[in-house]
């Protein structure tokens, strides 16, 4: 009740402000980079007579601020481009402006942090968000040579791995599967590909990427964690561009410029790896007729339709396949599609349209004539976004829209061989119908005050076509029979949830470069993962909100300390959070979920929280350049029917965190970057013993869940960067050399416990050799040691 008093009274305020504002002049405008002739967001504008009072251009480049007596010089400048300076009269007024900045000739943008502006992390509300460069992205180590986005976001505080090589990520407590990876604004269910070890993100393609882990804005939701929001770039509406390269596993091209005119613009991106053709000169049979690749194509078009709108489309489709012989496979893709609509309704009110549908796909085949079968499946969304803005001065600024989802969740089919003795499987579909309303302000109260307050409410439906079981005693179990279904008919409705998500956050201006932030945040969440794998896997089942499962609700408190010191060269930040979860859902001891159509009785659900710090120190520009982070966090379950009913440790629970980034230019063409990790080892459970049924040896688990826990992990990467000569040639290339766990850490993947037979984890028992011993064992498995890798990169 307190907290609805409080957002009521804030958006009081906000309205006070709002009105109280309605006859100040203003003048809005929006900032373009002059080379490629695309929007440039971060960029600070303010007055030369009043500097300390600027704003920051948005997203699409756009601004508004208040104006004083006229004429006076409007400044706009932004990092590694030289500042313009305008005579603003009382004629610009009425129209809107446009400015264009252009790269400076010595610009440092190669290792500077870029998106924002410098001293957004003390004045802004926002907690918990980082905004990354692609060129920082770029200039991390990475495994293969392969610069990823997901592995870079891992770097951050508060952001944890399942282990060597994957792309996971796991944010202040949460589960994988509670991260919205968006593109463009299209959520994308499977964001990895080689079973996790690559993101599905090409960063040559990309503008920037916007990770929320605190405070998630109204207008974002369906996921408690955090929001990964990745945003395609537009193509040079000036002159035809391309970059790529050709690396150690994979070579990738991207191709950008005009498309119809100076009005319109394409970029078009691929990338595919090429170790099935490595494959293919084996000598032996049994590795060259194997198949293994990933490839990923991804366009975008932009239109400006006129001075207040502009049009893009963008599409994405990846795949990844992996052959055995000719008689194994499995393989799954993603396919991506966004509309969206930016139109500049007046000099202070702006639209955005998002419609967008994403699919998921994935099927294995086995070619056997007795035991062969065909399994797949489909995951799809399709939704809405509408979204307006207000601007308004004194830095307020409000926004309020309407999404709608429609989930659905496709049947599994199971196809068996003709000759199968089994009977082939298929499970009902499971769909929902989600329609979100969103609104929020964010508004100065003073000099030293600023907050931002924002109201989510969103009604879900579970919908037909589809089935619900009616089970004895109304409670799903196992061993419980089912008495009835009820059949939904197309779109019929069957269980309604309404939620509300408050969230509220405040910024205090201690001093200029010393400010305090509080925030609270309420999510919900009525989509999950039901796995046993805490890695993620293709074939991960996602269970929808319905008659037996709840949705999850997650409840975030924060509040941090943040300074920069140096110009701006520095930054630090010290963040605590707690966090609170409901319904939250996890799998009965030996449930298997991937091919029942019972699902929910293998699902239990319980309570949840987690708490830790974060610290943070930070260099943003200079020869050096990078971060050190260091994150502690626990996370803590309450299941019954789970370890006794007593709180346990999901396997993401990682006590101890270290990640340190640094990036050094020894000169114009030489550079080098290292990256160090240190993680405390993710909470397992091991087997207390073994016991035999129909000659079969089984692990025997404990009552205990997740007691022990894998070695610490830790390792450290290196590359080093040379640059050609730049003499005004349109060819520009430059090789990157890299170390992956460059001390050669065997980090455990794996542990299999199993007899060792003469003292040799080999063994083969056919072999024929004599058995002189035999003895309970434990075998790890470790994936990666020193790894180099070389790539060669180039523009024109």
């Amino acid at each position: 009740m307190k907290f609805l008093t409080l957002l009521y009274a804030s958006f009081c305020i906000l309205n006070i402000f709002s009105a109280n504002a309605q006859n100040d002049k203003m003048i809005t405008g929006i900032v373009f980079e002059t080379d490629a002739g695309t929007p440039l967001p971060g960029a600070n504008i303010y007055w030369e007579s009043e500097p300390s009072k600027g704003v920051v251009s948005d997203l699409d480049g756009n601004f508004s601020i208040g104006v004083g007596d006229l004429p006076s010089k409007l400044v706009i400048s932004f990092i590694g481009f030289t500042p313009s300076i305008r005579i603003i009269t009382e004629k610009d007024i009425e129209k809107p402006l446009r400015f264009f900045l252009k790269p400076e000739d010595l610009s440092l943008e190669e290792i500077i942090i870029r998106d924002r502006s410098p001293d957004l992390n003390i004045l802004g509300t926002e907690m918990g968000k980082s905004v990354v460069s692609i060129e920082t992205i770029k200039n991390i180590p990475a495994l293969f040579g392969e610069v990823d986005l997901l592995r870079s976001l891992q770097l951050l505080p508060g952001v944890q791995t399942a282990g060597e090589g994957t792309t996971g990520l796991f944010v202040r407590g949460g589960s994988a599967d509670q991260n919205l990876i968006q593109l463009d604004g299209a959520p994308v269910y499977n964001p990895s590909h080689f079973f996790g070890f690559f993101s599905v993100f090409n960063p040559d393609a990309l503008s920037g990427v916007e990770f929320y882990k605190g405070n998630i804005p109204a207008e974002l939701g369906g996921r408690i964690s955090s929001v990964v929001d990745v945003s395609m770039r537009d193509g040079n509406f000036q002159k035809l561009e391309g970059e790529g390269g050709i690396g150690t596993i994979s070579s990738r091209f991207t191709l950008d410029g005009p498309l119809l005119s100076d009005k319109s613009s394409f970029i078009i991106s691929g990338r595919r790896t090429y170790a099935d053709l490595f494959l293919r000169l084996s000598n032996n049979e049994n590795i060259n007729s194997n198949q293994l690749y990933f490839y990923d194509l991804s366009g975008k078009a932009t239109f400006k339709l006129s001075d207040k709108d502009i049009l893009s489309f963008s599409s994405y489709y990846g795949s990844d396949f992996l052959g055995i012989s000719r008689q194994f496979g499995i393989g799954w893709n993603n396919f991506v599609s966004s509309l969206n609509w930016s139109r500049n309704i007046s000099e202070d009110t702006f639209f955005d349209l998002n419609v967008y549908n994403s699919r998921y796909q994935y099927q294995i085949l086995f070619d056997d004539e007795n035991n062969g079968f065909d399994w797949q499946s489909t995951i799809s969304e399709t939704g809405a976004r509408l979204e307006w803005s207000w601007l308004k001065p004194n830095n307020s600024v409000i926004k309020a829209g309407y999404h709608s989802q429609f989930y659905h969740f496709s049947p599994i089919n199971l196809t068996l061989a003709p000759e199968s003795n089994l009977t082939d499987i298929n499970t009902n579909p499971r769909n929902g119908f989600q329609n979100n309303f969103f609104v929020s302000g964010t508004t100065d109260l003073g000099n030293k005050m600023k907050i931002e307050a924002g109201l989510r409410y969103t009604l879900y439906q579970e919908v037909g076509k589809g089935v619900v079981y009616q089970y004895e005693g109304g409670i799903p179990t196992p061993d419980v029979t089912i008495t009835d279904t009820l059949n939904l008919g197309r779109f019929e409705s069957g269980k309604v949830f309404h939620r509300l998500e408050p969230r509220v956050s405040l910024r205090y201006l201690i001093k200029n470069n010393l400010s305090f932030k509080a925030s609270f945040n309420r999510n919900h969440q009525f989509v999950q993962i039901a796995t046993n794998s805490s890695a993620g896997l293709p074939i991960d089942r996602w269970v929808p909100a319905g008659t037996y499962i709840e949705p999850l609700r997650g409840d975030q408190y924060s509040a941090g300390l943040f300074k920069n010191f140096g110009m701006d060269r520095w930054e630090v930040s010290f963040e605590s959070y707690y966090r609170d979860f409901k319904n939250v859902v996890d799998l009965r001891q030996g449930a298997s979920v991937l091919f029942t159509d019972n699902v929910e009785t293998e699902l239990l659900t319980g309570v949840g929280y987690a708490y830790g710090f974060e610290f943070l120190v930070r260099k943003n520009f200079g020869k050096t350049t990078g971060w050190l982070g260091y994150t502690y966090s626990r996370t803590w379950r309450k299941i019954e029917g789970i370890s006794q009913d007593n709180w346990y440790n999901p396997r993401f629970d990682r006590p101890h965190d270290i990640n340190l980034v640094l990036n050094h230019e020894f000169s114009k063409r030489w550079s080098a970057a290292m990256t160090f990790v240190y993680t405390t080892g993710q909470a397992v459970s091991f087997p207390v013993g073994t016991y035999e049924v129909d000659t079969q040896v089984l692990p025997l688990y404990g009552p205990q869940r997740n007691s022990e826990r894998f070695p610490d992990y830790h390792r450290m990467d290196m590359s080093v960067t040379w640059k050609g000569v730049d003499k005004g040639r349109k060819w520009r290339g430059s090789w990157n050399f890299s170390v992956y766990n460059l001390y050669g850490r065997k980090n455990p993947f794996t542990f299999q416990f199993t007899d060792i037979v003469n003292e040799d984890i080999n063994f083969d028992p056919d072999s024929g050799e004599e058995i002189i011993s035999k003895r309970p064992g434990v075998v790890m498995t470790y994936l990666f040691t020193f790894l180099p890798a070389l790539t060669y990169n180039f523009k024109f």
